[in-house]
């Protein structure tokens, strides 16, 4: 088993990877200490199993399951210092919980599922956590949560995903398309592109069956002809 470590307590990380490394089957492929390294390093590691910390800050482990692109979405087991604190939700869900400080013998229960799930599915899980309010936007030292309200659109290229605010600037973000399309209220309207509906000001329609968006902040974006029967349908355009 791939696992990777989240929480933000360096020293639960520290309890947590000192007694998965008597287990020979697993192989401790990273440790973050927030969500936004975490979702990074999804995809990067493409890990099996993730022990995730329920309480952090800025982005908790709960809003995290939503940012994770359900193609590498990895079994997840919640960690959590308060019993009460959403366990009952999610107790039939979640791939299943473990209370710090953590138990080996509880521990062990957990590892032995693991080994016995050969898949587990998710879609409950997702079903339950609540649509994106922020995307989490990262630069030179700093996390940026922007405000879903404030995307005037998203756009990919070779380097990744960046994130046009109202104010006209890029931001790199680790979400993938796919996970943008099905947790927002954004809109496809290329391969390349997704539109915040709430900033079109002008749709210019071409003879190609193609089309352009101009947005409220002056910005062009394109439509390819596959996307704009949708985006209309999406817009209430008949």
């Amino acid at each position: 088993m791939k696992v990777l470590i989240v929480d933000d307590e360096a020293l639960a990380r520290d309890e947590l990877k000192s007694v998965l490394a008597d287990q020979a089957d697993i192989e401790i492929v990273g440790e973050c200490a927030n969500a936004i390294e975490g979702i990074a390093a999804i995809n990067r590691l493409s890990p099996t199993v993730m022990f995730l910390d329920i309480q952090m800050p800025q982005v908790s482990g709960l809003e995290m399951v939503g940012m994770i692109d359900p193609e590498k979405m990895p079994q997840i087991v919640f960690l959590t210092a308060y019993e009460e604190y959403a366990v009952r939700a999610f107790e039939e869900n979640a791939f299943d919980y473990l209370l710090k400080p953590i138990q080996e013998e509880r521990l062990q229960k957990t590892l032995d599922r693991l080994r016995k799930a050969k898949a587990v599915h998710q879609d409950r899980l997702l079903e339950i956590v609540p649509p994106l309010r922020h995307i989490p936007c990262t630069g030179l030292n700093r996390i940026r949560l922007m405000k879903i309200e404030d995307v005037e659109a998203i756009f990919s290229r070779p380097g990744g995903i960046y994130v046009i605010g109202n104010d006209g600037a890029e931001h790199f973000t680790e979400l993938t398309l796919r996970t943008l399309e099905e947790r927002t209220r954004l809109i496809r309207c290329h391969r390349q592109y997704m539109i915040n509906p709430e900033h079109i000001q002008d749709i210019a329609l071409a003879e190609n069956g193609a089309a352009n968006i101009l947005t409220i902040g002056g910005r062009s974006i394109p439509v390819s002809r596959r996307f704009l029967g949708p985006l209309k349908e999406q817009l209430g355009i008949l």
